[in-house]
């Protein structure tokens, strides 16, 4: 699984990476090194506008969306629970498989943190140690993802903005390479040459974008471990990276 990650890019850097058209000019999320679910995450989504001939387009836009997913269906602001959705499964759940037809996006990411169980030399008793993997080249991950839009019924005009909840959630694929050694699991990275057929919401074949999620990206990660400051949501900052000696 992915249950806390990295994002600490601009959104101006993040526009040019990712040849967005549109980003907000006054929101600004602060740069993380600890994420965690329901927190408010980058992503890059194309959605549909239309021109003064009423023909839909799709825009490539960067917005603020809060991590967890919220079925439109749902009748409960919920969502710290749907931060995956297996790769394996994606198309075919009830939570998901609208949304990965007509509402996919990319959650850049500087690498994530997985936890290995292990025995504290210290005092013998079994711990997690907490792993960073990133990728070697310090190159941004573009994170698979889909999104969802929530109505909450207790608003209203639908025109107010707290009518609209917004959420996401990472899709997951089985760990390979350094945090296969880590953990079973790991969000899947997609390849700059996929990033258009993957936003496309025009682009809607099952078949087609499964066997886009099918060819991950192969870049080499490094995994090291870190201190178990990691673990409390509260501590934030650079030094979360830091490595420690097991």
């Amino acid at each position: 699984m992915c249950g806390r990650y990295v994002a600490t890019r601009s959104p101006q850097d993040l526009a040019q990476l990712f040849h967005a058209a549109q980003w907000p000019t006054t929101e600004a999320l602060t740069p993380s090194w600890n994420i965690t679910p329901t927190d408010e995450v980058w992503a890059v989504l194309e959605r549909a506008t239309r021109d003064e001939g009423g023909a839909a387009a799709p825009v490539r836009e960067l917005r603020a969306l809060r991590w967890g997913l919220v079925p439109s269906w749902a009748t409960a602001k919920t969502g710290a629970r749907m931060i995956n959705a297996r790769v394996e499964t994606v198309h075919e759940k009830p939570a998901f498989r609208r949304a990965f037809l007509k509402r996919r996006c990319l959650l850049p990411a500087d690498g994530f943190y997985e936890w290995q169980p292990g025995k504290d030399p210290a005092t013998g008793k079994v711990r997690k140690q907490p792993y960073f993997i990133h990728p070697t080249d310090g190159q941004v991950m573009a994170l698979a993802g889909l999104y969802e839009y929530w109505r909450d019924p207790a608003v209203a005009e639908d025109d107010d903005p707290a009518a609209w909840l917004t959420t996401c959630t990472i899709i997951t694929t089985e760990a390979t390479d350094a945090a296969g050694r880590v953990h079973p699991r790991m969000p899947l990275a997609l390849t700059e040459d996929h990033y258009e057929a993957w936003l496309d919401p025009t682009h809607q074949d099952p078949d087609e974008l499964r066997a886009l999620l099918g060819q991950p990206a192969d870049g080499q990660l490094d995994a090291r471990p870190v201190s178990t400051a990691v673990n409390n949501v509260r501590n934030n900052g650079p030094q979360l990276l830091d490595p420690v000696r097991l």
